[in-house]
């Protein structure tokens, strides 16, 4: 069974599934964290972390709005659209249900918390 994740932006809660890998792992360890993430290409939200992550990036393709993405080794990536990419990641989990999750991002900076869950 895969580790959950509850997602806080503003008042609004996600659910997410973390992958069963390596760099899941370790960013399971770095939690509970908080985040202010910044806006790119109207379709994701980015922030550094402060350490550096096992990566095993691969090209997927399309883009799933919910998907939460290592890129490099220290950025974490919440995209919030759906979309084809040539760009490769690590992916470190998946939002359940993305219903009003580009409303929660909203426009430009926001802040993310991201925490285990007991669900």
């Amino acid at each position: 069974m895969k580790d959950k994740l509850r997602i806080t932006i503003g008042k609004t809660e996600f659910v997410a599934e973390l992958e069963d890998s390596p760099a899941a792992r370790q960013f399971r360890n770095m939690l509970p964290i908080e985040f202010e993430m910044q806006e790119l290409n109207n379709n994701e939200k980015y922030a550094a972390l402060k350490s550096e992550l096992n990566a095993s990036p691969s090209r997927p393709d399309k883009i799933q709005a919910g998907d939460i993405m290592l890129w490099g080794n220290e950025t974490v990536v919440l995209f919030y659209k759906t979309f084809s990419t040539s760009y490769s990641y690590t992916r470190l989990g998946r939002i359940i249900d993305t219903k009003g999750l580009e409303a929660a991002v909203g426009n430009g900076k926001v802040k993310v918390r991201m925490a285990l869950s007991e669900k």
